[in-house]
């Protein structure tokens, strides 16, 4: 299916009811118009920049990266696209330019933060990929920014933006499985060993000082670009921010929970022996208080489904279960585990595609951040909600790292009485590097 279908014809088959389409903004006017530049892309970020080059009155002015296959990538994705993007390298450069209104981040995600804030801070409205910090200060620290700045951050967790999940949380809302009080989360995939790295001379086609940006200096590895470095601790953030995100967003989505009071994980990197660090198998437990509670189940490296569905989520209630496949797509059972409802879309979703696992929904995420920017929608994002969910993923790591239980302050998430843990808070910083609200 194409942009332009899924537009016109996407609908809740089953519900028998159609999904609005994207409203024509103001005939075009030039003062709706919203231009944006996209930092990273490779792989995700080049389909970002395609997908923002072809909603309406929408224009990417300008890509930022610093490896040559990348940058052929983003020119690719916009060969089509009316306007022909500048190329700029340098992030501090970039958002220095005046003639662009938004700051896309789909750079690893050690970049996401600071540049999101070095964005805010040049007057830009950002989107930002999930997460929205390498580490639980990043995202506090990136909300902050936000409210003092007085600029939009989307991040993107676009289940948020899904017409059909819209629904059900209103249904969940109004009582249709009861009190929901337990969510499940899980993602399974089949990732193949990352091997021993080999120290040596940073290729000729990356500008490898401007790629780690803010993290502290390290000697390149051959095993490290372009997505290796999700399973490094000194870059990535494991599978449970890369992909558990979205399940656990949409579990506190479900449950109206804020902050934990209680995390506990288990698990390991057990499918293989190299240079992975982070976890390829967990399962995360989080507490809210005396009456809520989420799991999340992570395997890496053996993709057998769940429900039938290699990523998705469960919502229990005392009256009744919902069960989501990852998609936009939901059933609802009652107490007596009978189906009352199915709702589904178009659009299938696929766990394991890099680029996109959720496919053309995404562009009602990014529709709504550039309504957002002209004032006709509310985000449904907003970073000063979304690093909530972020935060879950990090207490998890830190849990996992340390071997503890962490009980956590509900006012905020923040850990208590240990200080082995707290320490995982935040990050070093190269030096002049650190960022700055």
């Amino acid at each position: 299916m194409n942009r332009r279908s899924f537009i016109k014809n996407t609908t809740l088959a089953s519900a028998g009811i159609t999904i609005l389409n994207f409203p024509v903004f103001g005939k075009n006017a030039p003062s709706n118009k919203v231009v944006v530049a996209v930092m990273g892309v490779n792989s995700r970020g080049a389909y970002l920049a395609k997908c923002f080059s072809e909603l309406a009155n929408v224009e990417v002015a300008y890509i930022c990266d610093v490896e040559e296959k990348a940058i052929a990538n983003g020119l690719e994705a916009l060969k089509n696209a009316p306007r022909k993007p500048t190329l700029v390298k340098d992030i501090r450069e970039l958002v220095n330019k005046k003639d662009f209104d938004a700051l896309v981040i789909a750079a690893p995600d050690h970049w996401h933060a600071p540049a999101a804030i070095l964005g805010i801070t040049h007057g830009k409205h950002v989107y930002v990929e999930k997460p929205c910090g390498q580490n639980p200060y990043e995202g506090e620290l990136l909300a902050e920014a936000m409210v003092k700045h007085k600029k939009l951050v989307q991040m993107g967790n676009q289940r948020r933006s899904f017409p059909t999940l819209i629904q059900a949380v209103k249904e969940v809302r109004e009582g249709i499985i009861g009190n929901p009080y337990f969510a499940k989360g899980w993602y399974a995939n089949n990732r193949k060993s990352i091997g021993t790295g080999n120290k040596i001379t940073v290729p000729p086609t990356l500008d490898f000082e401007l790629w780690q940006g803010p993290a502290p200096r390290r000697d390149y590895k051959d095993n490290l670009v372009h997505y290796n470095w999700h399973w490094f601790w000194h870059w990535g953030t494991g599978e449970a921010c890369n992909n558990g995100t979205h399940e656990i967003d949409c579990c506190r989505w479900f449950l109206d929970a804020e902050f934990p009071t209680k995390v506990t994980s288990g698990g390991g990197r057990y499918a293989f022996k190299d240079d992975w660090e982070t976890p390829d198998t967990q399962v995360a437990t989080f507490e809210f208080g005396p009456g809520k509670s989420i799991a999340w189940e992570s395997r890496s490296c053996n993709v057998f489904p769940v429900e039938g569905a290699g990523r998705g989520f469960i919502i229990y209630g005392d009256k009744g279960t919902l069960v989501n496949d990852g998609g936009g797509d939901y059933k609802v059972y009652d107490y007596a585990n009978k189906l009352v409802k199915e709702i589904k879309s178009d659009v299938k979703a696929d766990p394991n595609n890099p680029v996109s696992a959720s496919g053309n929904l995404d562009l009602y995420h990014f529709n709504n951040f550039v309504n957002s920017i002209r004032g006709q929608e509310q985000l449904t994002a907003p970073v000063t909600e979304a690093h909530k969910s972020v935060l879950l993923c990090h207490l998890a790591n830190i849990a996992q790292r340390t071997g503890q239980t962490l009980h956590c302050n509900a006012a905020n998430g923040h850990i208590l009485n240990s200080k082995e843990a707290a320490a995982l808070w935040k990050r070093e910083y190269e030096s002049g590097w650190a960022p700055k609200v």
